[in-house]
């Protein structure tokens, strides 16, 4: 799992310990993603699923894409389809992606990179593996976030942040235990490079057989814990979860993840995302790829794309 790593963590600055006064967050609610295909056939992991939606604001959904090993001529990416009111936030852990949309935007993201694109009023995209992929086969893991715009933005101008996985703010645990990768908002005082319109943070960890990641949060942002692989335990009653599931937590100054002792033969360290971010509270009208306040809108939004108003497929 390259995305970016170090090899000594000791290396890297320090997060701070709980201190005297400082709550815990309880796990609320864990759930199982349920598998399935998106787009022309590739694998994903719906990690919200089954998630009550209050919990998850100003999230939509999060799609675990992957873990696969292609064959030759397997990798599959999506046909056009438009999108409208939130962003797409598309972080790859292992392998290559393209993106391309009808306003000119995209470029290749690979190993730790993310592609952060405001769909705003509306655009026409595609996300496809490069041709070099598809002859070659291949690794391939992801996970793709929607995050909600609030009613003020929905209808702003598209537009994309291309970030680097050099660019990602580094930082280990107390212990130096585990590796935290901060893609957007801060963690105990270090900032991602992702610029958000709803305040928000996006983590990616990778905590060592037996170790423990004690993860400072902002006190106003709710908190999502999912597994992409590896297993351990959650919050400070030491709820289990494994790949595949998400835990979703209550409200305090930090949250608890702890890797078992033991882990899988091919993944062996746990690895775990955590998002969360300030509720909007606004009423959600969603269908399809078009998230909205309210049903008018996501009509309006059906028949501004039948009359093409998102743009035309580039030749």
């Amino acid at each position: 799992m390259p995305a970016i790593t170090v090899d000594d963590l000791t290396v890297l600055p320090r997060l701070k310990a709980p201190g005297l006064g400082d709550q815990a967050r309880p796990v609320w609610q864990l759930s199982t993603a349920p598998q399935g295909y998106e787009g022309e056939g590739f694998p994903v992991r719906r990690a919200f699923a089954g998630i009550d939606l209050q919990h998850l604001d100003p999230f939509i959904m999060m799609d675990q894409m992957g873990e696969v090993e292609y064959a030759p001529g397997e990798p599959k990416g999506t046909s056009w389809h438009p999108h409208r009111g939130f962003e797409t936030v598309t972080y790859i852990i292992d392998g290559t992606f393209d993106h391309q949309d009808s306003h000119g935007g995209g470029g290749t993201i690979t190993n730790g990179d993310t592609q952060w694109m405001t769909a705003g009023s509306g655009l026409l995209h595609i996300e496809a593996p490069p041709e070099s992929l598809v002859m070659s086969g291949g690794l391939f893991h992801g996970i793709q976030l929607w995050v909600n715009l609030p009613r003020s933005a929905k209808m702003n101008a598209p537009k994309y942040q291309d970030i680097r996985s050099r660019e990602v703010a580094l930082v280990t645990s107390a212990d130096a235990g585990a590796l935290v990768r901060v893609i957007a908002g801060s963690v105990d005082g270090h900032e991602g490079p992702g610029s958000t319109y709803t305040p928000m943070t996006l983590v990616h960890a990778t905590i060592e057989p037996g170790a423990q990641l004690e993860l400072p949060w902002t006190v106003e942002h709710n908190a999502l814990v999912y597994v992409l692989s590896g297993r351990g335990t959650v919050g400070t009653e030491q709820r289990p979860i494994r790949t595949g599931q998400t835990a979703a937590m209550g409200a305090g100054d930090y949250l608890t993840v702890s890797a078992d002792r033991t882990q899988e033969g091919r993944s062996p360290k746990m690895e775990v995302i955590v998002v969360g971010g300030q509720p909007i509270r606004e009423p959600l009208a969603w269908a399809g790829p078009f998230v909205m306040n309210t049903k008018a809108e996501v009509l309006q939004a059906y028949q501004d794309f039948q009359r093409g108003s998102f743009g035309q497929v580039p030749a």
